[in-house]
């Protein structure tokens, strides 16, 4: 696995990129399919939990003024006791917020029709090449919105470090990273960009095996469902 690290310093944004999110132009004969980036406001609510968040600071915040009007406090004793909590809430929730939208605008994805490649990183950019060769399978998950994750399974010979990945990697899996294209916007349409890659990939690099099938959901799942949108063969 090729990985390219780019320094970025205090020069404009990416300036040392041969072309957009890529570390190199692409060689002669590679098509390029699709290239996108995370919408910042899904990638903050799944990624960063920000919703979730919200609804714990604001039971945190019920919970101090029933402890005071409980208490024998009074309303306004109450709204005066949870205050000076609001800020601290404000800050947190705005300092994740930052953080997905730095993530969105400083990420590219690219699909082209030899490979996925990932340009990541707020501070120092790490751009990961994966050639479909090295992609067991992938998954598709969508939300009720029509953003979603893509998770790509790597070959067990291949490993990246979560640490490297992390927002753009399948939550809890440490021992086996599974790198994901994370909160992309109308994600149906990139996850048959991609499967219809894989396959086409498959049956070059393996032709005296039978077609692969390449199932794919064209329905919305829920958002705690994962589901194959392709399967190479071992």
């Amino acid at each position: 696995m090729i990985t390219n690290r780019q320094a970025r310093a205090d020069a404009p944004e990416h300036e040392f990129e041969a072309a957009l999110g890529l570390p190199e132009p692409l060689p002669r004969g590679e098509r390029l399919l699709w290239q996108g980036a995370p919408d910042w406001r899904a990638l903050a609510r799944e990624a960063m939990h920000l919703r979730m968040l919200s609804v714990y600071f604001a039971v945190l915040l019920g919970a101090r003024a029933v402890n005071v009007m409980a208490t024998g406090g009074s309303a306004l004793d109450a709204g005066l006791a949870t205050l000076w909590l609001l800020p601290l809430a404000g800050a947190a929730l705005g300092l994740l917020a930052l953080l997905a939208w730095l993530v969105a605008r400083t990420s590219v994805y690219t699909v082209t029709d030899r490979r996925v490649v990932m340009r990541i990183g707020v501070v120092l950019s790490i751009t990961f090449n994966l050639p479909y060769a090295q992609i067991e399978s992938a998954g598709l998950r969508t939300n009720a919105d029509g953003t979603g994750d893509i998770t790509l399974v790597l070959a067990e010979s291949d490993h990246i470090a979560y640490i490297h990945l992390w927002p753009h990697a399948r939550p809890w899996h440490l021992k086996r990273t599974e790198p994901m294209l994370r909160a992309l916007p109308q994600v149906q349409g990139v996850a048959q960009i991609l499967a219809g890659a894989l396959a086409s990939s498959a049956s070059t690099l393996r032709p005296v095996r039978a077609p692969i099938q390449v199932p794919l959901r064209t329905a919305a799942t829920s958002r705690h469902e994962h589901a194959d949108t392709s399967a190479l063969a071992a």
